[in-house]
């Protein structure tokens, strides 16, 4: 019957442990191989003021907050960042826990026993108080880097919204410079072939023919580099979207350029450590690294453990008794610990006014190229209104027979590298605001007109 309850206590603890379960490895790829058919609440993106927006691809495509959904619930890293949340969660639960007691347990036994002796033991119970002092600092500090790692997990979720938008708008951006090439080589050809024909009636010179074709060979030049871009840039997408190579993504061509609202933009600022996961974050670290350095203070003062004992010698005279175990602070005191808990809490104090900073910096910045940008678009696009209406006249002419085929394909050139220009700076402000978009979160605050969509 004394066995008894020590048989039970095992027990107890035996019944509430885990058990192993094998999780084997996948050598074949896990890609998705089509688009699949999503219905997720936006505000499980993690973006403030996020409009509702249904995921319903379209015959023509997915337009981009389709791509960046996708992105969110698929994209490979982010299942990572997802595991070293789990796994941040897991380190809190474990800091949360009380140590358990400690049972110690010993026997004697005589070589050569004699009448009336009986085998010896030793049998208690102990528990270290000392960690009841530091417990609740420390499990503060394992809530806190829980947050911390959701948090990091929510500002990567917005680091991929950033490089799916970027993907889809290079891409959409991408094609319109291939059909303005497409435009262009097509008109090349057809000339180079009336100045070979021409050349060999020797109606024109040598000079105009190799001119014509000269502008025809740097069409195809830009038209193969644009191409491998676009194929890079579709195999980014997919892998980001973690679908298989093969699997066509169409998109929408529609890309909207509307103006931003300065003044709303200013309010966002005044809110911005609030806004910004990464700050918040690194907000959550700096509480965690707090925590510990007051956890590093306590634990300079005397640990004690006490424990309860029962023993029996072997000449079968039995006690029972107490021990206390109690650290003298004489040498160390813990001193190194709380100075390193310190310097590291510094050091994370520092970091999150150094990263404040550069938030309303990269902003501010930001904001200032779109201005200088959209100088330099509304003047491309001057420029290119006024191409077009010269090389309508130089057709004219050229039809009419008032001007060489020189003079029509040197203003094609120009018109082209005005196309080209316009594309590229309606590129770079697209890609300024999904910059803006994540250091800011949410979606900017802008203002529609509808002569600023394009097709």
């Amino acid at each position: 019957m004394k066995k008894l309850p020590l048989t039970l206590a095992l027990t107890l603890a035996l019944a509430g442990c885990a058990s192993y379960r094998p999780l084997p490895l996948h050598d074949q790829p896990t890609w998705l191989t089509e688009i699949p058919h999503l219905a997720v609440a936006t505000d499980r993106l993690g973006f403030p003021s996020l409009p509702p927006h249904p995921f319903a691809p379209g015959a023509d495509g997915l337009d981009m907050t389709d791509v960046a959904i996708l992105a969110v619930i698929n994209n490979p890293d982010l299942r990572l960042a997802r595991d070293d949340a789990g796994i941040a969660h897991a380190q809190a639960f474990s800091a949360s826990l009380l140590p358990d007691p400690q049972l110690s347990m010993s026997a004697d036994f005589k070589r050569h026993p004699d009448p009336g002796s009986s085998r010896g033991y030793t049998i208690g119970p102990s528990y270290d108080f000392g960690s009841l002092l530091t417990h609740s600092a420390l499990a503060s500090a394992g809530r806190h880097d829980a947050d911390k790692a959701d948090l990091n997990q929510l500002w990567q979720e917005w680091q991929v919204i950033a490089q799916a938008r970027l993907l889809y708008i290079r891409i959409v951006e991408g094609q319109r410079l291939l059909d303005v090439l497409a435009q262009q080589r097509d008109f090349l050809a057809q000339r180079v072939d009336q100045v070979q024909q021409a050349l060999a009636k020797q109606l024109i010179t040598l000079d105009v023919s190799n001119s014509a074709l000269t502008a025809l060979l740097d069409v195809n030049r830009q038209t193969a580099d644009a191409e491998k871009s676009q194929n890079q840039l579709r195999h980014d997408l997919n892998t980001l979207l973690g679908l298989a190579p093969s699997v066509p993504v169409p998109l929408k061509k529609d890309v909207g350029l509307p103006e931003i609202d300065t003044a709303a933009m200013q309010a966002i600022m005044q809110r911005l450590p609030a806004r910004r996961p990464d700050l918040l974050a690194l907000k959550s670290g700096y509480q965690a690294q707090d925590s510990r350095y007051r956890a590093a203070i306590i634990a300079q003062f005397p640990a004690l453990s006490i424990g309860l004992t029962r023993a029996r010698d072997t000449s079968n005279v039995a006690s029972q008794g107490f021990n206390i175990s109690l650290s003298l602070p004489i040498f160390n005191r813990n001193r190194g610990n709380i100075a390193i808990e310190k310097a590291t809490r510094q050091r994370l104090h520092d970091e999150y006014q150094q990263r404040v900073n550069a938030a309303y910096t990269d902003v501010d910045r930001l904001l200032k190229e779109q201005d200088i940008n959209a100088g330099q678009l509304h003047r491309a696009q001057d420029g290119l209104r006024q191409m077009e209406r010269q090389r309508a006249a130089t057709m004219q002419a050229f039809g009419a027979g008032n001007l060489d085929t020189l003079v029509l394909i040197n203003t094609e050139a120009s018109l082209l590298a005005k196309q080209i220009e316009a594309i590229t700076l309606e590129q770079s402000m697209l890609e300024q605001r999904v910059a803006l978009l994540s250091v800011i979160g949410g979606e900017l605050p802008l203002q529609f007109k509808e002569s600023e969509h394009h097709e």
